[in-house]
């Protein structure tokens, strides 16, 4: 493979790539306005044709690995195809174009969709009213975690200091329950795969404040046991909040509002087929019960009459937790996606989610077990590959690797953190069965070769521009801010 040269690197004097525009505001004094801050030698930026500079990127786009080209079966994260008519949708001017800071009057269409998705998505949970203003799941995580801490202090339980997280929750539960103030304990997980309700009761008190759960969790399991946890934790005057990340597994078929939560958080990138990746832009819409609802952020999406409004009116609202009205276009993409399948058509991302789960998971089972073979899996298959470790010595980081030479994207390693050797699988209801099939096949063929040749799993990737890098080391050390004087010639693999 032959690499191609950094923009800095085709840099030559006195080319130039476009012709800047005529300055369109009235020109001023620099050295008044900047003061020490303006700059006071030339910016040491390359100097190419508008050729180059096409060719460079469109290169390293070439790069890059996305859903639009190939399979992402990144457990719990869920990257699947957003349909390219909720992109059209977003793009439309009347939406795309709109301020944040227009009179309210003049943005009447944005606010109606902003309503409608709130209503469809208390509908859809079981919850009775919803918020779309959080820009993202952990942000919605901890408007949750803000609303029972209200709550409780407003009933004079403002005491009550303790979150209970599963063993095997997502990292943001805890990491939410701290920074809303509380503090953490863990809740063990039981032989099938469930919580583990006599740990449970040993951990209530009148200390305890709420408790997290995935339902399904990031084992990828139904909570059968939920109705049962759920009244224990009511039982001891706490909350149970339902981290919604794995609703696709359940959207139109189960409401959580009806299993007895109190409030739950949903990502609109992993059921509503919102965009993913690269940090946001991000929806952490949450839905509540009743009780919790004076103590939503502000401004409320309300209709007054025959107008849409934004209500700042609500004298028991944590404040607000974005500076607008949450992140509107994915808001917009959401939309589209839920009119598309409508009220029949929702139930149909679930079934179609799981049925890919428990193919693919039936397909390689022999090789890489569920830890809890008894049970059904939901959306996602939570494997292990400690058979084969033991037997060969190869990782699931190994198998990951390998899987980069199939031309795969790999799956989620290590987490949840109590499967050892995890690969954690999600097919997504988007994958066709001959998708799945040639994904399985590799895995598969994988296996083989870890016993015939294992070294051949330790050198993977082989087939990219850059090998196995020391992952730990490159966190570690992170260098984002490029000089001209480090550029090195590239290296060719």
């Amino acid at each position: 493979m032959v690499d191609f040269p950094l923009i800095f690197e085709r840099s030559k004097p006195g080319r130039l790539g476009c012709n800047p525009p005529r300055c369109d505001v009235p020109e001023t004094d620099l050295d008044s306005l900047l003061g020490s801050h303006r700059r006071q030698e030339a910016a040491e930026l390359p100097e190419v044709g508008e050729l180059e500079v096409v060719r460079h990127f469109t290169n390293l786009s070439h790069r890059n690995y996305g859903i639009d080209t190939g399979f992402y079966p990144l457990g719990s994260c869920t990257m699947k195809y957003n349909p390219r008519i909720n992109e059209a949708v977003a793009a439309n001017p009347a939406f795309a174009l709109t301020h944040p800071l227009q009179p309210v009057e003049t943005a009447q269409g944005c606010l109606e969709v902003i309503h409608d998705l709130q209503t469809w998505m208390a509908e859809t949970t079981g919850f009775d009213t919803a918020t779309m203003q959080p820009p993202a799941g952990a942000s919605g995580e901890l408007l949750c975690l803000l609303l029972i801490k209200a709550y409780h202090e407003s009933q004079g339980q403002g005491h009550r200091s303790i979150v209970l997280v599963p063993d095997s929750a997502h990292g943001t539960n805890p990491a939410s329950a701290a920074r809303a103030g509380y503090t953490v304990q863990p809740v063990k997980t039981d032989g099938r795969g469930g919580t583990d309700i006599d740990d449970l009761k040993a951990h209530l008190n009148d200390n305890v404040a709420a408790m997290m759960l995935t339902n399904p969790s990031t084992l990828g399991l139904f909570e059968d046991k939920i109705l049962e946890i759920c009244d224990l934790i009511h039982g001891a005057g706490a909350q149970v909040f339902c981290d919604g990340a794995n609703m696709n597994a359940i959207v139109g078929v189960t409401r959580p509002g009806d299993a007895g939560f109190d409030c739950m958080h949903l990502n609109l990138h992993k059921t509503f087929s919102t965009p993913h990746g690269g940090g946001g832009p991000g929806c952490g819409c949450i839905g509540v019960k009743a009780h919790l609802e004076p103590f939503l952020p502000v401004p409320i999406v309300a209709k007054g009459g025959d107008a849409y409004v934004l209500n700042y009116d609500r004298p028991h609202s944590v404040g607000r937790v974005h500076t607008f009205y949450g992140n509107f276009l994915m808001n917009v993409r959401a939309w589209a996606y839920v009119r598309a399948y409508g009220r029949q058509g929702l139930p149909e991302i679930a079934k179609h989610a799981v049925l890919n789960a428990n193919y693919l998971r039936k397909r390689i089972e022999h090789e890489f077990p569920m830890p809890h073979p008894d049970r059904i899996c939901m959306h996602e298959a939570v494997l292990t590959g400690a058979p084969l470790k033991k037997e060969t010595g190869i990782r699931a980081l190994d198998i990951s690797k390998r899987l980069i030479d199939y031309g795969f994207h790999p799956p989620t390693n290590y987490f949840p953190l109590i499967v050892p050797e995890c690969l954690m699988i999600e097919p997504t209801e988007t994958e066709t069965k001959e998708t799945i099939d040639a994904f399985c096949d590799a895995m598969l063929a994988i296996a083989d070769e870890a016993r015939a040749n294992p070294q051949l799993l330790k050198d993977a990737p082989t087939t990219q521009p850059v090998g196995r890098l020391d992952e730990a080391y490159a966190a570690k050390t992170l260098d984002v801010c490029w000089q001209p004087s480090k550029v090195a010639e590239p290296v060719l693999p």
